[in-house]
């Protein structure tokens, strides 16, 4: 590893990694300048959550946090100026400002700020990134619980919804971990139960739970709602965002929350305009005229939380911190003396690192944005997603480059948050894919559609729940079979646990592209539908409407197929039957036992999670059930 400054003359140096020698040139113009990496390879990895490829090669990766309802393409919630190489050269620009790195033939061009620090880094991938993560702190571990079922929906707006919700699991036989509510707030403070009666505080005051009066609240008893989750065994977690909001003329004005913006105009603790002002969100955008608190101010951190200290006192198990994409000004200025120009990018993660800082060991964080350094707070999912199949490959592009850019923890909305509902072999395949990765869980927006006017939703309920898929489409047998999943997803709890522990400790993702593994295999370099859940498993999802089969590549080794137990050959594509395709090694901890590989490496095996049809019955019509997967995994959970 080695750090370089890219200052205000021209230079240039050589630098050894695996693959031969770099010869980088720095380039200065102005204010910025351009860094061009000249080497031989073959695919570039990384640069954040990317959904338009894994590997960037070819293409031009713009790295600016920036809000985007669905269909990302090119653009993120959260990037990173950071990438590797398969030929073991890896680079990261500590900036916070803007950058872009353009991905050429035989080089490759850094847009890059003037006396922007560049670090070097050489070496096998794992090594590169656990190299890059170790420059922030270590991952920050989410407790066991997150590796378990998470439910949401936008319109469980009340207590009696979300016991509702609890109360249908249960009647299907679905195992839940985690519940989020995002409806449960007064929709202006975003820290107060809706309904509740109290008296508003001035100049920052604190509530205690019991200055609330709930009575009259569609959450007439929350303390007890969430003990009685807790006796359940499922977490409860709240949505939040970051902004004192400026309420729409239809809404009836909230006191506190007015009281709330006087504070922080009078008290300096909102993210302010050069003029002294304070700064506003663009009209145009989520949220527009609203004030945003700046984290990097002690005193506005320590008032935020003061006021959602009451939350964690009655048992909140975590926040789903949404947004932080709301710095659209380079003259923007904060407490710390910075601009626009770094907050733009530096911003979303200042709002999670606060969360983090406040969360106790036993709760956890579920974040859309980020920047460098993303590891450092515990979870974050895919954003806003369209309930279509390109969505879904789409979502998957972003969990793999993020985790090849150091997030260990991911996941991802199960057949889509948006628009008509999904058809039922979208979702299918989507709850095996999410069965697979870090984090799993449904949500859905608002009925009729978060933004109704831009991209309607469907019609009706718009809840993403198993036994409202299969209602609507009038097959009652769906249940059953997508409660195999979520009953396989609880077998696997202790896997992905001992996995995420690893990965804390070792500073790695859990899900690996092939490329992680096997960098110098050509056949790899552009893989985007397999990956490698941990050292134990496999997976190669099936991204195609109504796809029976698909090409799998099986690099050298041994390969078994989990379910069926018959041994692959390896060394090219076979075609598989099925509705996934997953691998799994002698590290695992639970059943089966494995087969070595002749080489001494980790041994993988092939696992084919076939998709199952009427109540556990296979598309042949025969019962069926993998010999080391308890047959419960068929029936309703107790």
């Amino acid at each position: 590893m080695r750090e370089i400054l890219c200052s205000g003359q021209a230079r240039s140096l050589e630098f050894p990694y695996p693959g031969g020698m770099a010869a980088l040139c720095w380039s200065p113009a102005g204010e910025r300048g351009e860094l061009t990496v000249s080497l031989h390879y073959d695919g570039a990895y990384g640069m954040g959550e990317k959904y338009n490829a894994v590997n960037q090669k070819g293409h031009t990766a713009v790295n600016e946090v920036e809000e985007k309802f669905c269909f990302q393409g090119e653009k993120t919630y959260c990037p990173a100026p950071f990438f590797w190489t398969n030929t073991g050269f890896g680079l990261y620009a500590a900036t916070d400002e803007r950058t872009s790195f353009r991905f050429g033939e035989k080089a490759v061009c850094a847009e890059l700020p003037v006396d922007c620090r560049v670090v070097l880094f050489s070496g096998m991938p794992g090594e590169i990134i656990r190299d890059y993560m170790d420059l922030f702190g270590p991952a920050k571990l989410p407790p066991k619980w997150a590796f378990g079922p998470w439910i949401s929906a936008n319109h469980w707006d009340s207590q009696e919804k979300v016991e509702r919700a609890v109360a249908q699991a249960e009647e299907h036989g679905f195992p839940v971990c985690a519940l989020v509510a995002e409806a449960w707030s007064d929709e202006a403070t975003f820290y107060v139960f809706r309904g509740a009666r109290y008296v508003p505080k001035p100049n920052g005051g604190a509530f205690r739970l019991e200055d609330f009066d709930f009575s009259d609240s569609p959450w007439p008893d929350p303390a007890g709602m969430v003990q009685r989750l807790h006796e359940k065994g499922i977490r409860f977690l709240l949505w939040q965002i970051p902004v004192y909001k400026k309420q729409g003329p239809e809404e009836p004005l909230n006191a506190q929350n007015e009281l709330d913006r006087a504070d922080a105009v009078a008290r300096g603790l909102c993210v302010h305009n050069a003029d002294g002002r304070p700064y506003t969100i663009p009209e145009g955008h989520w949220f527009a005229g609203s004030m945003i608190p700046d984290f990097t101010n002690p005193a506005a951190e320590e008032t935020w939380f003061s006021k959602r200290n009451y939350l964690t006192e009655m048992g909140i198990d975590g926040f789903k911190t949404d947004g932080g994409e709301f710095i659209y000004r380079e003259d923007v200025r904060f407490a710390d003396g910075s601009s626009g120009r770094a907050g733009k990018n530096r911003y979303a993660q200042e709002y999670t690192a606060a969360y983090t800082k406040h969360l106790g060991s036993a709760q956890a964080l579920f974040s859309r944005a980020g920047y460098a350094g993303q590891h450092t707070t515990p979870i974050h999912w895919a954003g806003d997603q369209q309930s279509q199949n390109s969505e879904l490959a789409s979502a998957l592009r972003a969990g793999l480059s993020a985790a090849l850019t150091g997030i260990p923890f991911w996941g991802f909305d199960i057949g889509g948050f948006a628009g008509p509902l999904p058809t039922l072999d979208l979702y299918r395949r989507a709850t095996q894919l999410a069965c697979f990765v870090p984090v799993m869980q449904w949500h859905s927006e608002p009925d009729g559609g978060q933004f109704r006017e831009l991209m309607p939703g469907g019609e009706g309920n718009n809840e993403r729940s198993p036994w409202n898929l299969a209602a609507a489409y009038g097959k009652t047998e769906f249940v059953d079979e997508m409660r195999f999943w979520h009953n396989l997803r609880m077998e696997l709890l202790p896997y992905l646990y001992s996995v995420a522990l690893d990965c804390a400790e070792a500073s790695r993702p859990m899900m690996r592209p092939l490329v992680y593994q096997w960098p110098e295999d050509p056949l790899v370099w552009d893989c985007e539908d397999e990956f490698l859940l941990g050292d134990s498993l496999l997976v190669a999802p099936l991204l195609e409407e109504n796809a029976e089969k698909r090409a799998v590549y099986l690099p050298e080794g041994q390969w078994i197929g989990l379910f069926d137990r018959r041994a692959a050959e390896p060394g090219g594509c076979r075609s598989f039957c099925g509705r996934a395709m997953v691998w799994r090694s002698v590290r695992m901890r639970t059943r089966p036992p494995a087969l070595r590989r002749e080489s001494g490496q980790t041994e993988i095996l092939l696992c084919t999670c076939c998709w199952l049809g009427n109540a556990g019955v296979s598309a042949s019509g025969t019962s069926w059930a993998p010999t080391w997967i308890s047959p419960g995994l068929m029936e309703p959970s107790t």
